[in-house]
């Protein structure tokens, strides 16, 4: 039964937390790293993985490919081990493994009291994109959606609140309302973009079409506010780098398949920059 595979994962996850407290982050970093190199081809599939390789870097031979499988496990695991770490990348000794590119950007929208929708997909350690805005003291909503683990589901919520983002909006109808309600109170909303959706239109992402959200390209019509897409790799270790592009702003003739077109075209450059930093596992165009 689910429930007990769900319990399973959950101790095991909190064993891994323990063990990674007591290595500290960079040595947790890279054991959890090497780990997931070994153990990730058996929980996604590698036909998959390869497939989306192909699909947007056609012209790369299979060696490139394994490299690029291999490093984006290394990165997954780097990521599960940093979640313990939260607390110290937001106001702790690891700050200064976080490298700005774009400050100037960040004091602008906050000196001009005006909302924006960041933008970005899950490249690197996400997580430290949304971390850094609030940090930054932008009023910001986060839109997520939840694990199907239910008992995961609780931990990551409440070291999301507690580390990333204290404003998180569930996907879904109710998630909008509330979204919806902070956007008229200022708020800006940061979300990925990267991820197939039920519920979307269907643009060109690298060689084929894949449905995609929408969400970016409404709230910036129906507020009037720009677009400000961000970006994050990973230079070594637990050093990341995270860049600031320059807001977008879109003619009120713009609908919103020129706008997620756009945005696509963006996000495929982003991940082109730094494949291996991308999760290629998720079933983009199904």
């Amino acid at each position: 039964m689910k429930i007990f595979k769900y319990f399973f994962q959950f101790i095991l996850v909190i064993l891994s937390f323990i063990l990674f407290k007591i290595l500290g982050p960079n040595l947790s970093s890279r054991i959890s790293g090497n780990i997931f190199e070994i153990i990730g081809p058996f929980f996604r599939s590698k036909t998959i993985i390869q497939s989306n390789i192909k699909k947007a870097l056609p012209d790369i031979n299979s060696i490139e490919i394994e490299k690029i499988t291999r490093l984006m496990w290394n990165n997954y695991g780097r990521v599960f081990s940093e979640y313990m770490f939260l607390k110290d990348f937001r106001s702790g000794k690891l700050t200064k493994e976080i490298q700005i590119e774009g400050q100037d950007i960040i004091d602008k929208i906050k000196k001009s009291n005006r909302q924006v929708v960041f933008v970005s997909g899950h490249l690197s350690n996400f997580e430290l994109m949304a971390l850094y805005l609030e940090k930054n003291n932008i009023p910001l909503a986060a839109i997520y959606r939840p694990l199907n683990n239910i008992f995961l589901n609780k931990i990551m919520e409440r070291i999301r609140e507690n580390f990333i983002c204290k404003k998180q909006i569930k996907k879904g109808i109710g998630g909008m309302k509330k979204l919806i309600a902070l956007k008229k109170k200022n708020f800006s909303t940061a979300l990925m973009i990267d991820q197939r959706v039920s519920e979307g239109i269907l643009s060109k992402f690298f060689n084929e079409k894949a449905l995609t959200t929408t969400i970016p390209a409404k709230l910036a019509k129906r507020f009037n506010i720009s677009i400000v897409p961000i970006y994050i790799e990973r230079i070594n270790g637990i050093t990341h780098k995270i860049t600031i592009y320059n807001p977008l702003n879109f003619k009120e003739n713009d609908t919103v398949q020129d706008i997620t077109d756009n945005l696509n075209k963006i996000l495929e450059k982003m991940i082109i920059k730094k494949p291996e930093n991308w999760i290629w596992s998720h079933n983009r165009w199904k």
